[in-house]
């Protein structure tokens, strides 16, 4: 006998509902989360790679923030695996095979970790592969979710990118504490160790993606009309970059990201000044995976028909105020008013990375609205890149004022300063609001028509219009 399936079918469509966002769960669509959930496990050496860099590899905080502006390179060249994933198949396939190598990659970079790494020159070298690795496979995983989207209704739209972020967002939430009690009980190299097995699940999970090699002796298959030749790639990419409605919104989000990051003095702060134990500094990623995740449920749920402009700008607002009530922390104010430093921090954290979460999920929406057909990889790993060079400008700025200040890993004299540079300067940007479009992110498909004229006609130009839909 069969299970009541009545019953079975509501379970399946309350499941397909409120955990899928609608999407059938499909072995490929798991294999696809599977990628942007080990994306956030990785996060389990996150805090072992600060305090290895900070007490066995001794460096300044200026240094960290240095080293991790550089490893951030891999992100920002994106757009290079894009374009060869896009026009170089290997055996006829053009993600499998690429998703598989990223895995071993990853394995590769936390085996030397554990093991070989003895300077900062190799550390830099072994988290750049990591980089390398997550950010291969984040490009093959970004094109597959572009695709999908395409099929999406108005209703749906940038739920499929709200559950890869969610995937990802659950990853870390699920190691964020393990990560500080591990780090009490084992050491760092340990801890490399264990992560090394994670990137092997996405060279597993590579298989499950249905993709149709690629033959070829396919006709024109040397056309500068086909998505998969070099000459249309190039061709599209030259259109998309000479948009003004594509590189403002793009030059508005690299301002906006590019401004002074305190993250590693913070850290630096929290250890030595504040004697933050690994394991609360565990409870403290737990609490900002948490966060992310709230982020993009309140984006998804309520914010996603709002216009780019109003999310920036008083994410923005809200940013660097909230921001600016650290300055009891590292003025140790917080401690007169009654208030734990544990607390303080943990409350901080929260607020702020919900914020962040929900003023990063239109970017995503946008970008993935701009790809067309054939060059998923390429265009929206060169639109994404663009933030992660603000990321590592953002690092590189810190510490040099970092380095201005004085600020060492026993000296905190000025953080109060750093603080307020760093607040005062996410301000910047928003003079330059105007760079972005005044159309809802989430508007009807002839708005998208608007905010790319040229990149998308060709000849089936009603078909691509509406599979811009998301």
């Amino acid at each position: 006998m069969l299970i009541d399936s009545p019953g079975l079918s509501q379970v399946k469509d309350s499941v397909k509902s409120k955990i899928f966002f609608g999407h059938e769960p499909s072995a490929e669509l798991i294999a696809i989360l599977s990628v942007y959930f080990v994306q956030g496990i990785l996060g389990l050496a996150r805090l072992a790679v600060s305090f290895f860099l900070k007490d066995e590899l001794l460096l300044s905080p200026a240094q960290v923030s240095a080293l991790l502006g550089i490893v951030a390179l891999p992100w920002i060249i994106k757009p290079v695996f894009g374009f060869i994933s896009d026009g170089l198949p290997i055996f006829g396939y053009r993600r499998r095979p690429y998703l598989v190598l990223s895995g071993i990659l990853g394995a590769i970079s936390w085996i030397s970790l554990a093991t070989i790494v003895h300077t900062s020159w190799a550390a830099t070298l072994a988290i750049a592969l990591g980089s390398l690795s997550v950010a291969v496979s984040d490009v093959i995983v970004d094109s597959l979710v572009v695709e999908r989207a395409r099929g999406e209704s108005q209703a749906a739209a940038g739920s499929l990118q709200s559950l890869s972020w969610g995937a990802s967002a659950l990853g870390g939430l699920l190691t964020a504490y393990l990560s500080g009690i591990l780090l009490e009980h084992f050491t760092t190299r340990t801890v490399f160790w264990v992560t090394a097995s994670f990137p092997l699940i996405v060279s597993a999970v590579a298989w499950l993606i249905a993709e149709t090699p690629i033959s070829k002796n396919a006709p024109h298959s040397n056309n500068s009309q086909n998505p998969l030749s070099i000459k249309y790639q190039v061709k599209q990419l030259r259109q998309a970059i000479t948009q003004k409605s594509i590189w403002l919104p793009t030059a508005f989000v690299f301002v906006w990201l590019a401004t002074p990051t305190a993250d590693s003095a913070f850290f630096f702060f929290s250890t030595n000044e504040l004697h933050f134990q690994p394991e609360f500094l565990g409870r403290v990623r737990l609490v900002t995976s948490g966060a992310s995740l709230i982020g993009v449920w309140m984006f998804q749920r309520f914010l996603k028909n709002i216009s780019f402009r109003a999310i920036f700008t008083w994410s923005t607002v809200l940013s660097s105020a909230l921001g600016m009530t650290m300055l009891l922390l590292v003025t140790h104010t917080n401690r007169a008013l009654g208030i734990d430093d544990h607390w303080f921090s943990l409350g901080d954290s929260l607020i702020l990375t919900v914020i962040g979460q929900i003023a990063y999920m239109p970017v995503l929406v946008l970008a993935a609205r701009l790809c067309p057909p054939g060059v998923e990889a390429t265009l929206f790993a060169l639109l994404m890149s663009v933030s992660n060079l603000a990321a590592m400008v953002s690092y590189e700025l810190g510490a040099i004022i970092m380095h201005w200040l004085g600020i060492s890993e026993t000296n905190f004299e000025l953080m109060w300063l750093l603080v307020i540079i760093t607040n005062l300067s996410t301000l910047l940007p928003l003079p330059f609001i105007h760079w972005l479009p005044a159309d809802d992110p989430q508007g009807q498909t002839g708005e998208i028509s608007h905010l790319m004229p040229e990149l998308i006609l060709r000849e089936s130009d009603s078909q691509t219009m509406e599979s811009k839909r998301q």
